[in-house]
């Protein structure tokens, strides 16, 4: 399982992979953060797109077209903001990463990129984020799946280095 995750420290939006998720707002508009960064890089029509979604659900996921991303799509999901653990903030977590991997199946997805998603803005613990993460990846991968990469892209040493930690704690072979 292990050969198919990768840790990459730097900008999500250089990865040439099929897809990569946008840690999201509700009205998947842009923001701040990695939103801010993909919509910018994917260009005008990415936002375009995105109006005509209606939004995304904490826990959702939505996929547009990647424009003038190196990626084809980008897949739009929206973790939970933290308020400390006892408002579902882990179910929610968890859901963005299953749904994510619906839409791979649904689309025949062989690779994709993650951000942390709820661990900038957002405020949720990175660690246990992460491990929530690589978890859902873990067993999607033990899954029939068409996807052969996933790669988790970290901002900074801090994320990379939590990232490896985890992987190596649960990621089997």
């Amino acid at each position: 399982m292990r050969e198919r995750i990768e840790i990459f420290e730097g900008d999500i939006t250089t990865l040439s992979v099929d897809a990569i998720v946008n840690a999201a707002n509700n009205a998947l508009l842009g923001g701040g953060g990695v939103d801010g960064a993909i919509h910018r890089a994917a260009g005008p029509r990415l936002l375009e797109e995105c109006r005509t979604l209606g939004g995304c659900e904490t826990g959702d996921a939505k996929i547009t077209g990647g424009y003038d991303l190196p990626a084809k799509y980008v897949i739009h999901t929206v973790g939970p903001v933290w308020r400390g653990g006892g408002q579902g903030e882990p179910g929610l977590l968890a859901s963005c990463y299953r749904r994510c991997f619906e839409i791979v199946d649904d689309k025949g997805i062989t690779s994709i990129a993650f951000p942390a998603i709820s661990a900038g803005v957002y405020g949720y613990p990175l660690e246990q984020a992460t491990r929530i993460a690589v978890t859902e990846t873990n067993n999607h991968l033990e899954r029939e799946s068409p996807l052969a990469k996933v790669t988790f892209a970290c901002f900074g040493a801090e994320a990379r280095d939590v990232y490896t930690a985890v992987v190596g704690d649960i990621v089997a072979g």
